[in-house]
């Protein structure tokens, strides 16, 4: 039975990706649904449009009348009004991962789990489960267009292929941030790869790996259909999946993975091989090794969920990818008549960073690659600011504004600055600056790039603002130039993805 059918429920925090894809998959099983948030947004004004009432502008004065609900945010602290509010009134109060978790029960749940790469193969999956025509359900961190944005609400049961009539596909991200994810509840799961990160909440590795076991203990016992797929090498598989109850499969570049992953970086060909045997074979439309292991993870779960080969292969050579990973904003000319590319990407751990700028310099082949990075929390820039130093080595120029301010305490923000950043870079041979403005860095840009630059603008943070406004600018001069009525159309692009 659907323990959240019918009830009515408060999102508070209902903006982000995956609160604003959990709430219309909630409604769609027959809940009342209202939200709040601290701005309005365009995820708000869909929201909106889509019958869900949304107070956008700070927190409610009171809770809706027959709330019996509440879920949060993992942004929103416990003294929050509407969690008062709720106290106060005897409503339970749940996380976004509880609720996540309770919204699994009763379905096939797929949870994406590993360092980096979640939200990519989680919509590389359901992309591939829509086309194989399995009727999933989903929440991805990121938007993407393809499969209509960041959320789906599918059919009760499986409708076709080798589960045809087990119940239904969930496919969500697992974030291993403040242990959320041990609160899915998967048939089947993937965990990519395990570093380090979030040392705000673990004290090492090894809690992260800790972290990730019991993670992998949460699937049921093989005769339960409780499958793992973890990759072959950079996942710690033998701290992490030694014991399982559920039957564990690996895959990777190894001869000796379970599934073996092959890759030519030049055509960008990729196949899958199991017990020796190709089963799959495509070419990735993304460029990147990275993105290659994630299309070949995507594939065989979508497999071991009962997609054709034809519709796996079909599906994975033509994903287009999601919002900030890798993302084309545009092209622009600059005052000196340098033609530069502009790419926007959410990448914000050393190893991220270091995948993303080796494939672009790969596929795109650029005369210079210029980065903007804006570490994204202070705690991390400080844990790992060596590492981040060497993931910018492919880079010939980088420019990097203020870190971040988010999660951390002031303590901490006093530990490290973006200019501790820059010194370490400088130090490896590498052009590097400090620009606290958006503005300004978008000036340094337009003075400095060179014809057949690539400028990548990275980071979780607002840093997205500096590829669609150095884009935007160079459209505002053209339509300026040819005095185009009727002023200058805002980007449809330039919106926060999260």
């Amino acid at each position: 039975m659907d323990a959240l059918s019918g009830r009515s429920i408060h999102f508070t925090g209902i903006g982000g990706c995956g609160m604003s894809g959990l709430a219309l998959m909630i409604r769609s099983r027959g809940c009342a649904v209202t939200g709040s948030d601290g701005a309005p947004s365009a995820t708000t004004q869909a929201l909106v449009a889509d019958g869900i009432p949304v107070h956008a502008g700070g927190a409610m004065p009171a809770l809706p009348e027959g709330t019996d609900l509440l879920v949060h945010s993992a942004a929103v602290p416990e003294s929050h009004p509407e969690r008062a509010l709720a106290a106060q009134s005897g409503i339970p109060c749940i996380s976004y991962a509880q609720a996540l978790g309770l919204a699994m029960e009763g379905r096939t749940g797929v949870s994406i789990a590993g360092t980096h790469g979640k939200s990519t193969t989680t919509a590389l999956l359901s992309h591939v489960c829509i086309q194989a025509g399995l009727d999933p359900s989903f929440i991805v961190g990121a938007r993407c267009e393809q499969i209509g944005g960041g959320s789906r609400s599918g059919g009760l049961q499986i409708p076709r292929g080798s589960m045809a009539g087990a119940a239904g596909i969930l496919i969500a991200e697992a974030c291993e941030f403040n242990r959320s994810f041990h609160h899915h509840r998967p048939t089947l799961a993937l965990i990519n790869n395990i570093e380090e990160d979030h040392l705000d909440v673990y004290a090492s590795l090894d809690e992260i790996i800790a972290a990730f076991r019991r993670f992998a203990g949460l699937l049921p016992e093989a005769s339960a259909g409780g499958r793992l797929l973890i990759a072959h090498d950079g996942a710690h598989r033998r701290a992490v999946a030694s014991g399982l109850r559920c039957a564990v499969s690996t895959f990777g570049w190894a001869p000796s993975a379970d599934y073996r992953v092959q890759h030519d970086p030049v055509t960008r060909i990729t196949s899958v091989s199991h017990d020796g045997e190709e089963i799959l074979v495509w070419r990735c439309a993304l460029p990147g090794e990275h993105n290659a292991l994630n299309s070949a993870a995507a594939g065989i779960l979508a497999a071991w969920l009962g997609a054709t080969r034809s519709a796996i292969e079909g599906a994975l050579a033509s994903f287009a990818g999601v919002d900030r990973r890798m993302q084309p904003i545009g092209e622009r000319t600059m005052p000196s008549g340098a033609r530069v590319r502009v790419i926007d990407d959410y990448g914000h751990h050393p190893t991220e960073c270091e995948k993303t700028i080796a494939a672009l310099r790969h596929a795109e082949q650029p005369r210079r690659l210029v980065c903007v990075f804006q570490p994204h929390q202070h705690s991390r820039t400080r844990f790992l600011l060596e590492q981040f130093a060497q993931s910018f080595a492919g880079a010939d120029v980088v420019i990097v504004p203020d870190i971040y301010f988010v999660r951390d305490s002031e303590a901490e923000r006093a530990k490290v600055s973006s200019q501790d950043l820059v010194e370490r870079l400088r130090r490896r041979g590498i052009d590097a600056t400090h620009i606290a403005s958006f503005g300004a860095i978008v000036e340094r840009l337009e003075a400095t790039c060179q014809d057949g630059d690539l400028v990548l603008v990275m980071g979780a943070g607002p840093v997205w603002e500096i590829a669609h406004e150095l884009v935007a600018r160079g459209r505002s001069i053209a339509h300026s130039t040819v005095k185009t009525a009727g002023g200058v159309p805002p980007s449809a692009a330039a919106r926060d993805p999260g």
